[in-house]
């Protein structure tokens, strides 16, 4: 008896792993931006079944650690999917304060100018220049939210003809409240108002899903509530998934990584960046 228990347990994980699967995809990379002896680059994850004739959307991701350290691996898994999934999906790199000794204004900075790269090389990528998401985990979906929300900050000596702005953001537990209610408020040096985000909602928006744990210590959930207020005053669309008992950085563990995974897969769905249900469940 014990033995049919044991087979049939088994089988059951295997289906469930069966359905979760998300395939191995290798990145290509390629360098966005030099400053001096420092290479910042886009780890670029295509479909499978990727073709130079066709045009894709796109999503970039930047990773979190409080502007001070991580690196793109923080978003494979999320970018395999969605590549998957149809979707060209890129980690980027930028500039991190133990690595290059930089601030918070400098990863913004670096944020735009992935974007910027991105459209201004849409057809040598075969991206859709206006078809491009954002996403990023903590300081990486500020910096996510920066590009979208956030008029200056950019590099002078870019074309600003060409728009750092994404068409819509993926945040996971954000930090887009700079604010002394907020995070990072005394590394903003007095600046807080020119980069957080929080404070620069206006009209026209991106569309906005965000996923947040209602026992973050990180960031507190009465700013994602404000944020969607704000983003609800502008008629922007913000759709605010708060998961009950969640600390920081839920969104990369177990089962939430499948729930939130699922929950961004609608979300550009509806918005037409993707064609058809999730393949995870």
């Amino acid at each position: 008896m014990r033995f049919v228990i044991c087979i049939v347990t088994c089988l059951f994980f295997l289906g469930t792993n069966a359905q979760n699967y998300i395939p191995d995809i290798e990145p290509e990379t390629i360098v966005y931006k030099k400053i001096d002896t420092i290479n910042l680059n886009l780890h670029i994850y295509k479909p499978k079944n990727f073709d130079l004739q066709n045009t894709y959307n796109c999503i970039v991701f930047f990773h979190g650690g409080g502007w001070n350290s991580g690196n793109y691996k923080a978003f494979s898994r999320q970018s395999k999917y969605l590549a998957s999934r149809g979707l060209i999906a890129i980690s980027a790199d930028y500039r991190i304060k133990n690595k290059h000794n930089t601030t918070p204004f400098d990863a913004v900075e670096d944020a735009k100018s992935a974007i910027r790269y991105i459209r201004k090389h849409a057809k040598y990528l075969n991206i859709n220049p206006n078809m491009i998401a954002a996403g990023g985990g903590s300081a990486g979906g500020h910096l996510a939210s920066a590009c979208g929300n956030i008029e200056k900050l950019d590099n002078v000596d870019e074309d600003l003809s060409i728009s750092s702005k994404p068409n819509a953001l993926v945040l996971f537990n954000p930090v887009y409240d700079n604010s002394k209610n907020g995070f990072g408020y005394k590394r903003m040096e007095g600046r807080y108002l020119e980069i957080s985000p929080l404070h620069n909602i206006t009209e026209n928006a991106p569309p906005t899903i965000i996923f947040f744990g209602t026992k973050d210590k990180t960031t507190p959930v009465a700013s994602s509530k404000l944020y969607k207020q704000k983003m609800d005053e502008v008629s922007s669309r913000c759709d605010l998934f708060l998961y009950e008992g969640q600390e920081h950085s839920f969104f990369n563990r177990g089962e939430y990584f499948i729930k939130a995974l699922v929950e961004t897969d609608k979300f550009l769905a509806s918005l037409g960046y993707l064609k058809g249900k999730p393949t995870l469940k």
